[in-house]
């Protein structure tokens, strides 16, 4: 991945330390630390005029976005909390009743001057089934190098508790010690990005860490009081790919953000590392306490990482992600916003136990202008049909179906329609590696899985600069965008290769969730 991306978790995380000291809090405990003012009228003209700023994705009127935390349905609203640094670095916390709309609420979490988590409130999750909606998450603080999680930035991670008695989830408050502190008796690298999970009486908690020159691992702890906490062992563990680097993350010596649940029959275990999301599936041995993988896929093949899961309502797993940016950092610093929230994804598995990916179906209530070409006779056709055929404001939505491994097709998008058309993403659909049928985007070849008709479908979501492009459900790949054009605005569609190779074509706008591009 470009240096951009595999550096920018970690340059996020060190940024937000910095602004740990700029609080001002009355008590050492409450959480709070009130509602980000919004941009100045100058920085919100030059944002609702800025193209590349997505108009249906979750981000926050200004400033950037990291990781999701701790996403819960809860008193009949979804919330996300996400690492955010405008009006001051902490989580970041907005709802919604429908997916798609959403509300900015207070800051939730931030960092306490004095506290544990001085240099920085990092990702947590849902510590479920406690008496009062509690969340648990990564707490930094300086200390002498000898007692550092963070190798060479004198910084330690311990894992802390908020709980909050507000309906909305509004305010929160820390309990005053940690609840589980890095082992003494073992040598690690990282100790963060904590997620929870309840059998019977007994809570788990697993720690995103790792072993120098061994792998990443999820170290496993227990409770019986949700309080204190015993270290059991690795719940799993992964390999270390020979590099050596500062940021063990790059080196696979550490997982970041793991999440672990039961999925279908099995469970599912995911994680980042290496500056790429993973997941595996395989069983979980509830007397060894132990995960056995037994399958292994990337959640993303793009500008995608530190995604967070949860149950809702109708009893969907639910799967949140980073969406990074590309360019450069003069460019973000210029643009004044970075990042995005992903998409919703469902999760479930196929009877192979491979895992399927797709937006859940409360975004068909944004499109609109929708045009179906089934089964073109000729490439005039073809041609003529999609001429007339513009996906508007940089805001829609592609379905796609075509026969798997014809040769030489593809599908092109482009800006305006004539001779010198601005393209800016491709699609080369006419691959073979091997004997199995592919796709090429980018740098990137992902492997196809046709139905009993050997057909596969692409659908692809386009918001500004962001396009999440889902492959018959079993791939997706994030992609970032930033072509700019001063011609027309409007996006068109261009097929290469033979017309009866293209089985079907739906192509929708997508409604912005405001006016303005100023709230979501």
């Amino acid at each position: 991945m470009p240096n951009e991306i595999l550096l920018s978790r970690r340059n996020f995380l060190a940024g937000s330390a910095g602004c740990a000291l700029s609080f001002s809090v009355a008590k050492a405990m409450p959480a709070q630390s009130g509602k980000a003012s919004p941009p100045t009228e100058s920085v919100q003209e030059r944002l609702r005029h800025d193209l590349l700023r997505p108009l249906y994705h979750l981000i926050p009127q200004a400033g950037y976005v990291g990781d999701p935390c701790a996403p819960r349905y809860f008193n009949r609203k979804y919330h996300v909390f996400y690492h955010s640094n405008f009006g001051g670095h902490g989580w970041a916390h907005a709802t919604s009743a429908d997916l798609v709309h959403w509300d900015h609420l207070p800051i939730a979490l931030s960092p306490t001057p004095g506290f544990f988590d001085a240099y920085g409130c990092f990702t947590g999750s849902v510590l479920p089934d406690t008496d009062v909606p509690s969340v648990i998450y990564a707490a930094v603080t300086k200390v002498p190098r000898a007692q550092e999680t963070i190798r060479a930035e004198g910084l330690r991670e311990v894992q802390c508790i908020a709980t909050s008695t507000d309906p909305d989830l509004r305010t929160w408050h820390k309990l005053d010690q940690p609840v589980i502190y890095p082992p003494t008796d073992i040598k690690i690298v990282g100790f963060r990005d904590p997620f929870a999970w309840k059998e019977g009486e007994t809570w788990y908690v697993g720690v995103g860490s790792g072993f120098p020159q061994v792998g990443g691992s999820v170290l496993l702890y227990r409770s019986s009081d949700a309080r204190h906490f015993e270290y059991l062992h690795p719940l799993a563990q992964g390999s270390w790919n020979g590099k050596s680097f500062t940021n063990p993350v790059g080196s696979g010596e550490m997982w970041e953000c793991p999440d672990f649940f039961p999925l279908g029959e099995k469970h599912l275990l995911i994680y980042s590392t290496e500056y790429i999301t993973y997941w595996e599936v395989g069983t979980f041995d509830k007397k060894e306490i132990k995960f056995h993988s037994e399958r292994k896929g990337f959640l993303d093949h793009g500008a995608y990482y530190a995604p967070k899961t949860m149950i809702d309502d109708k009893g969907r797993r639910l799967l949140w992600g980073w969406i990074q940016e590309t360019r450069s950092a003069e460019e973000v610093q210029s643009a004044g916003w970075s990042g995005a929230i992903s998409l919703p994804r469902v999760l479930t598995l196929d009877s192979d136990n491979q895992l399927c990916m797709e937006v859940p179906p409360e975004f068909a209530s944004s499109r609109t202008n929708t045009s179906v070409i089934k089964q073109p006779r000729t490439a005039e056709e073809l041609e003529h049909v999609l001429a007339q055929t513009a996906i508007h404001n940089r805001s829609g939505e592609v379905v796609c179906s075509f026969k798997a491994g014809v040769l030489d097709c593809g599908l092109e998008l482009v800006f305006g329609t004539s001779l010198d058309a601005v393209s800016f993403f491709k699609i080369a659909m006419g691959v073979n590696i091997g004997n199995m049928p592919s796709i090429i985007v980018g740098n990137h070849t992902l492997a196809l899985s046709p139905d009993d008709r050997g057909n596969s479908t692409l659908h692809l979501w386009i918001d500004a600069s962001i396009l999440e492009l889902f492959v018959d459900s079993k791939q997706v790949i994030t992609v970032r965008s930033y072509t700019k054009t001063d011609g027309n605005q409007d996006i068109f569609l261009r097929w290469t290769g033979r017309p009866d190779s293209l089985v079907s074509l739906t192509i929708s706008d997508i409604l912005p969730v405001s006016p303005d591009r100023m709230s979501t």
